[in-house]
C-alpha cells in the first residue's frame, strides 16, 4: 500500500499536467517576440487552449507579480516533450542551455516596463478599467449631480465650468462624469443586477462647497446637467492571470458593448454574474450557443448545447462582470450561456 500511495504522489504532478499539455499539430519549434504579441496570443501559436498559458510556462500567480519578462526580439522555445514553453533573450540555444527555461524579470537596457507584451489585448479593454461601467440604485441616489452649466451653456465642454451638488471633499478633487443608461436585469430570475453607466467625460474639482465647482478636462459625449459624477479609478493595466474559476459557473451574456446583438473577436460582452458568485478578474468561461430545437420522424429533441469560444472576464462587480471575447468560431450573441471551460 505504501508502494502505491508513493506511486501516486510520484504521478501526481505528470496527471495534473495531462489535461494541460494539448501542443497544436501545426506547432512551430519557436517564436520570436514581435511588438504586439500577447501571452495569449503566443500560447495559441503552440496550444489548443492558449488559457492554460500559466501551466504551459509552468509558472504561479506569486511569480507573475511583475509581468514584465517577455520583450519583443525574444525567442520562444517549445518543449516537446514536456509540453512546456520557455523564453530566451540572450540569443543562445535553449535547447544546449538549461537556464534558458527559467523564467523569471530581466533588466533590458533599452527597452522600459511598457515595452513588455501583456496578457491580452490590452488595447481592447483599456477604456473599461478606468471607466464606471456599472452604479447600483442606492448609489445612484446618492452621485453628486451637475445642476448647471457656466453662464446658462446648455453642453459642459472642454475646459468650461460646471456646478455640482454633493460632491465630497475626501475622495480628491478628480472625477468622471456619466449618464445612467439602461438597467440590467437577470434574464432568468428579474432580478435587478444594476444600472449601465455611460461614460461621458473628466472632470475636476476646483473649489468644494455645497455646490462646488468643477472644471470639464476631457469630454467623449455631451455633458449636460442632471448627469453624475464618480470618483475617477486609476488606469492600470493588471497583468490578469488566466484560469478557470474554482466553483461551477452558470453565465448569460445580458448585453453587448455598442448596443448591437452580435460579438465577434475582441469585443466586451456583460455577464450576469458576478462577485457574489465567485466570478474574479482573469477567469476564463467557455461560450456556448444553446442548443437547437429539431424534429425527426414526429419526435422532437433538444440539441447539446455547442462551445464555440472563450470570453476573459477583466472586471467584476457584485452582480455583474464584463468579459472579452476571445478564441471564438462564431459571433457571440445575447443570451449566449458562458460555463466553466
Amino acid at each position: 500500500m505504501r508502494k502505491i500511495i508513493s506511486l501516486i504522489c510520484f504521478l501526481l504532478p505528470f496527471m495534473a499536467n495531462a489535461d494541460v499539455v494539448q501542443i497544436r499539430p501545426d506547432a512551430p519549434d519557436r517564436h520570436i517576440v514581435v511588438k504586439g504579441d500577447t501571452l495569449w496570443d503566443i500560447s495559441t501559436m503552440f496550444f489548443k487552449d492558449p488559457w492554460k498559458w500559466p501551466s504551459i510556462w509552468n509558472i504561479n500567480k506569486e511569480s507573475i507579480k511583475d509581468p514584465h519578462w517577455i520583450y519583443p526580439g525574444d525567442v520562444i522555445y517549445l518543449d516537446r516533450n514536456s509540453g512546456l514553453l520557455s523564453v530566451n533573450s540572450e540569443g543562445y540555444d535553449a535547447a544546449s542551455n538549461s537556464d534558458a527555461s527559467k523564467l523569471s524579470p530581466k533588466s533590458r537596457a533599452s527597452l522600459s516596463e511598457h515595452d513588455a507584451i501583456p496578457s491580452i489585448p490590452y488595447r481592447d479593454i483599456k477604456a473599461f478599467l478606468s471607466q464606471p461601467l456599472v452604479v447600483d440604485e442606492e448609489a445612484l441616489a446618492s452621485a453628486p449631480k451637475l445642476v448647471a452649466l457656466q453662464e446658462g451653456r446648455v453642453v459642459l465642454g472642454d475646459n468650461q465650468l460646471g456646478y455640482v451638488s454633493s460632491l465630497p471633499t475626501d475622495q480628491g478633487n478628480k472625477w468622471q462624469a456619466y449618464r445612467p443608461g439602461k438597467l440590467f436585469k437577470d434574464p432568468e430570475t428579474g432580478e435587478e443586477l444594476g444600472r449601465e453607466a455611460i461614460y461621458l467625460g473628466d472632470v475636476e474639482a476646483t473649489q468644494f462647497g455645497e455646490v462646488s465647482t468643477v472644471v470639464a478636462t476631457k469630454t467623449k459625449l455631451e455633458i449636460n446637467k442632471g448627469d453624475r459624477l464618480a470618483i475617477a479609478a486609476p488606469d492600470s493595466a493588471d497583468n490578469f492571470l488566466p484560469r478557470a474559476p474554482s466553483k461551477a459557473i452558470d453565465a448569460t451574456i445580458i448585453s453587448i458593448y455598442g448596443g448591437v446583438s452580435l460579438a465577434g473577436q475582441n469585443t466586451v460582452v456583460t455577464l450576469n454574474k458576478g462577485a457574489r458568485d465567485g466570478l474574479e478578474s482573469g477567469h476564463v468561461l467557455g461560450l456556448f450557443s444553446k442548443g437547437k430545437v429539431v424534429k425527426h420522424d414526429g419526435d422532437t429533441y433538444v440539441l447539446p448545447d455547442e462551445r464555440y469560444g472563450l470570453v476573459f472576464v477583466f472586471r467584476v462587480f457584485n452582480k455583474v462582470s464584463y468579459g472579452l471575447v476571445m478564441n471564438t468560431r462564431l459571433p457571440a450573441q445575447l443570451l449566449d450561456r458562458a460555463h466553466n471551460p
